[in-house]
């Protein structure tokens, strides 16, 4: 806008001045046509500079005073400028020329006057106006990335701790900051959204505990009972509660990110193949292309153990697990994943019904993929769900950081 001010100025001024001297110009070329005139008339000698069809005068002007009228033009005399004022004389035209030589450079002196203070005004505007622009976007864009970093889960992130739009340079100029009114926000929201999952967080950790106890007991007191169909219900019910009272407090743990990452090198195939012993499931094994990954063997055993539980208890038979490098896939026959899965991830406590995924590795709860997709974070790994093209079926595919600092195979 200050520029767009500048040069409208500066057209203004230009075409202010030139018509002025133009004008006076014109006015002195007519004042000495009409003593030409009466000179003419009156039959005495024509003034200096005046003469009857003149072999300079521009034709133009020469048609136009044959015409019967009167005009003036600015043309070239001997490389020099000149007003020219003609009229009609008897069938001929009267002409004199006023000297513009000096007119013209005053207007050329004013235009380069004015081009002059306008790029300095621009330039001195445009510096001032980066710096200031600099400045706000760039405290705005670090107010952004700490934005970004809240999403990501690090609601520890701060923009005054940054160093940026948080810090004013005074108390007056903080308060009259509207991008420090911003970032104080975003810290504020962010300490409130912390301190609300904090709680949540604890809450669950010291549900689960206080659950941990009296169920303890209560399984210790299910063996006492006689055998019978109820009490294999009880016992059954018992031990459902006690996984979910452990899937509890080890969702309470990856929330906190508390727990600690234990990387080695392993072969993935082998762990595969202990994930489904252990599961004790009709599970197939494919290894396409086995591969050494660096990781947390326990975490990693713990994703694929929760994967091939929810494809059997929620999909169909067969469910085949295939590696294929860093790469490993569990695929069941079922119906395939829910839209909500596909469209926003594992939900806690939200089961799927009938059709591979459901909801989870825990039947009716939902915290199996959950888990798997925060162990799958905390080993730094992709763990992507989507419902298979051919055939049908559900699929959940785990990739590995790779390769690994000791290489792979």
């Amino acid at each position: 806008m200050c520029c767009s001010l500048a040069a409208v100025l500066g057209v203004l001024v230009h075409v202010g001045v030139t018509r002025q001297t133009v004008s006076a110009a014109r006015d002195k070329a007519l004042e000495q046509l009409h003593d030409a005139t009466r000179a003419y008339e009156a039959g005495e000698a024509l003034p200096p500079e005046s003469g009857l069809d003149p072999a300079a005068l521009p034709q133009s002007l020469r048609q136009l005073a044959l015409s019967g009228r009167r005009g003036t033009v600015v043309a070239e005399r001997d490389g020099r400028p000149t007003m020219w004022a003609a009229a009609p004389a008897d069938g001929r035209a009267l002409a004199t020329a006023v000297d513009y030589e000096q007119s013209a450079r005053t207007i050329t002196g004013l235009d380069n006057a004015i081009i002059g203070s306008s790029v300095l005004a621009i330039g001195g505007t445009l510096l001032v106006g980066g710096f200031a622009v600099r400045r706000v976007t760039g405290r705005l864009h670090q107010t952004a990335t700490v934005a970004r970093r809240i999403s990501r889960g690090e609601l520890d992130a701060r923009v005054g701790d940054a160093g940026g739009a948080g810090r004013g340079a005074s108390a007056r100029s903080a308060r009259l900051d509207e991008v420090a009114t911003v970032a104080r926000a975003l810290d504020t929201m962010a300490g409130t959204l912390q301190a609300k999952l904090v709680s949540e967080q604890r809450f669950t950790a010291d549900v689960a505990h206080e659950l941990r106890t009296p169920l303890t007991g209560l399984q210790a007191a299910s063996e006492l009972l006689p055998e019978g169909r109820a009490t294999d219900l009880v016992r059954e019910r018992v031990r459902t509660m006690r996984r979910l009272t452990e899937d509890l407090l080890e969702i309470s743990r990856l929330d906190s990110g508390s727990g600690v990452v234990e990387t080695d090198l392993h072969r993935l195939g082998r762990v595969a193949e202990r994930v489904v012993r252990a599961a004790g499931t009709d599970t197939e094994v494919v290894v396409v292309r086995d591969a050494h990954v660096e990781t947390d063997r326990r975490r990693l055993e713990r994703v694929l153990g929760n994967l091939v539980v929810n494809a059997h208890r929620h999909g169909r038979g067969p469910v085949v697990l295939t590696v294929a490098g860093p790469v490993v896939t569990v695929r069941d026959h079922g119906e395939g994943y829910p839209e909500y899965l596909l469209a926003h991830g594992p939900q806690r406590f939200r089961s799927g019904g009938a059709g591979g995924g459901g909801g989870g590795g825990g039947k009716g709860h939902g915290l199996g993929l959950t888990i798997a997709a925060g162990q799958a974070e905390a080993i730094g790994a992709r763990l992507e769900f989507r419902n298979a093209g051919s055939g049908g079926g559900a699929e959940a595919v785990l990739t590995l950081p790779w390769p690994p600092a000791a290489g792979g195979r």
